[in-house]
């Protein structure tokens, strides 16, 4: 898959170096992990490519996860690779359970970012299998929307769940 054109300008808009990351060293690597991640058609493409430990590690986000953030709206709004759109989805889903912040303006930066690409988000979770709809009922509860907005959307995503939950059939004697 090719990095579309939003996700190019999303990349070109941030410093890069000058922001820290999960890894210990300045950001400037993550235009090309997140350019290895979305060209991925296999997870066998995205082998040894992962922004766990990049934009979030151990429950804590970094002065990079904001813009990282952004970037993974920008990508989910586009056509992905089954293994790349998973690999967002789970890093988004890592950030929204992060417990420890630099400080406050990071975390509120990180969700607005989040809340730009809420759209594209719910219809991932609404097509989704029931794992991938959970995963993004989270999301939504993290956001932190409108109470009646957010409680109506993680309804949605949890009944999608339910209905595509495998049951064992009934034995026929």
């Amino acid at each position: 898959m090719a990095v579309s054109e939003l996700v190019r300008t999303e990349l070109a808009r941030h410093d890069w170096a000058s922001l820290g990351c999960g890894c210990g060293d300045g950001a400037e690597h993550l235009p090309l992990m997140f350019e290895a991640i979305l060209e991925a058609g296999s997870a066998r493409d995205m082998s040894g490519y992962t922004l766990d430990g990049h934009v979030e590690w151990n429950g804590e986000i970094f002065a990079c996860t904001p813009p990282a953030v952004a970037v993974v709206m920008a990508a989910l709004a586009g056509e992905l690779s089954p293994p790349a759109r998973d690999e967002l989805v789970d890093t988004l889903w890592r950030v929204s359970a992060a417990e420890f912040y630099p400080d406050h303006a990071i975390e509120e930066r990180t969700r607005s970012a989040a809340v730009g690409g809420f759209w594209p988000l719910v219809r991932i979770g609404l097509t989704g299998n029931a794992e991938r709809a959970l995963t993004v009922a989270d999301i939504v509860e993290w956001l932190e929307l409108d109470a009646e907005r957010g409680e109506h959307y993680r309804r949605l995503l949890r009944e999608r769940a339910l209905a595509k939950t495998k049951r064992p059939r009934p034995r026929r004697f």
